[in-house]
């Protein structure tokens, strides 16, 4: 099995497909990337149900999952790009997180039953370099369904167009996205309610509440004991970064810390143009 057909889950399976800083200027991000060695995909304007979306990403593609950049496309006024502005406005960084599902629908079906406030189903679509068009389904929530970010499915109908040779050859030994980190005001009472969103058993470990699934986990902390593990973070609710699986950490950790970024212990501390942080293991 090559690398774009393991990030389609099988059935009863779910992935941790990605995770998305918004930013201000996607080009900026990307530059920051490129030196760390990372191959970066090009710019890409997303289209929602046939319309443009407003929004515009660059993407890093893993061999497990991948790191989103998105940034509100410039000369196009939707309600979703003013969404991703306000986020911005709020701070740059992580806000997004997104579950790999086999079935779109049925995910759809299943949190509308648990009563979270389910938007209609979305099916997007952008063109990539070589002309090849990507296309996906999306379920999203209310706002208020998940106040720590953008939580939503993704169903992955065409990776073999993203999940490239040339969009994998990346020269750092960073493998995939290992799992996100949730701050929460009461770590109990949001574990929960992200098992129900995802149907996934929470498991206490130490401070942390953590959520496994096929590939990939979610850790739910408190501010104060997670501060600990990952470093600086916005206030909850919200996403406070980010652990990547490397071959080497340790020798990932001294390319970052070459390039001027701040590394204590394994957590790297991105730049303003980027936010967020990230956990190397």
């Amino acid at each position: 099995m090559n690398v774009a057909d393991r990030q389609r889950p099988r059935p009863g399976e779910l992935f941790l497909d990605h995770v998305s800083h918004f930013v201000p200027d996607v080009d900026a991000a990307a530059r920051v990337l490129e030196q760390l060695g990372f191959c970066v995909t090009p710019l890409s304007i997303q289209i929602a149900d046939g319309k443009p979306a407003g929004t515009a990403n660059r993407c890093v593609m893993l061999e497990t999952g991948y790191l989103e950049f998105l940034a509100p496309a410039g000369g196009i006024d939707t309600p979703n790009a003013r969404r991703l502005r306000e986020r911005i406005d709020r701070f740059v960084g992580v806000h997004l997180a997104c579950f790999g599902t086999p079935d779109a629908e049925a995910e759809r079906r299943r949190l509308d039953a648990h009563g979270f406030g389910v938007l209609p189903l979305v099916e997007l679509e952008r063109e990539v370099e070589g002309g090849a068009t990507v296309r996906f389904k999306v379920v999203r929530v209310e706002p208020e369904a998940m106040p720590e970010g953008r939580i939503q499915y993704v169903q992955q109908l065409t990776p073999e167009h993203i999940w490239t040779e040339r969009n994998l050859a990346h020269d750092n030994g960073v493998i995939g996205l290992d799992a996100v980190y949730v701050v929460a005001d009461d770590r109990a009472e949001t574990a929960a309610r992200w098992a129900r969103f995802a149907a996934l058993l929470p498991r206490p470990d130490s401070h942390h509440v953590i959520l496994r699934t096929a590939r990939g986990a979610v850790v739910v902390g408190e501010h104060v004991e997670l501060t600990k593990t990952v470093g600086a973070m916005p206030a909850p609710p919200a996403l406070a970064g980010y652990a990547l699986k490397c071959r080497d950490a340790a020798r990932f950790a001294a390319r970052c810390r070459d390039a001027g970024l701040r590394v204590e212990r394994n957590v790297v501390t991105l730049p303003p143009s980027m936010g967020g942080c990230w956990l190397l293991t």
